[in-house]
């Protein structure tokens, strides 16, 4: 299974945003952080203050800020809320599913156990959980001395 990248770079920008949530931070400085596109960011930004995870203020002083507590954002909520399916293969899309051996194949029957294997995995995780090593974030977006 893979991951949208819309998706990952959500997740990235609610870690962001979870390690600096005593503070306003604006897209362009989690584009930046993460050398991504400010128009990707923004997409993000807009996706992730709907579904009500952060706050977005506009104007002089605006930015985004975490709108629920890190541990309180749990990681399969999250992702099934971005992800537009979980169709590991074409059988699994009934509507455009067009396989020829459908009716006698149990791999799709594997695949929807790996599947739920997989969210329930993420179901038992925080935002919280991913970012237990803040210094270690630290280190990766403060400038370097010299």
């Amino acid at each position: 299974m893979r991951l949208t990248m819309f998706t990952d770079y959500s997740l990235r920008t609610l870690m962001y945003l979870s390690l600096n949530k005593d503070r306003v931070c604006t897209a362009r400085e989690i584009a930046e952080k993460y050398n991504i596109s400010l128009n990707h960011i923004v997409k993000v930004v807009h996706k992730l203050s709907q579904a009500g995870y952060i706050s977005s203020m506009k104007g002089k002083g605006g930015g985004i800020r975490l709108n629920i507590a890190p541990d309180k954002i749990n990681l399969w909520q999250v992702i099934k809320i971005l992800e537009p399916d979980f169709n590991v293969v074409e059988c699994f899309d009934k509507q455009h599913n067009s396989c020829k051996i459908v009716a006698a194949c149990d791999l799709k029957i594997i695949l929807e156990e790996a599947t739920r294997a997989f969210c329930d995995t993420l179901a038992k995780y925080s935002l919280n959980d991913v970012i237990s090593k803040p210094g270690a974030f630290n280190e990766l977006f403060l400038p370097h001395k010299k």
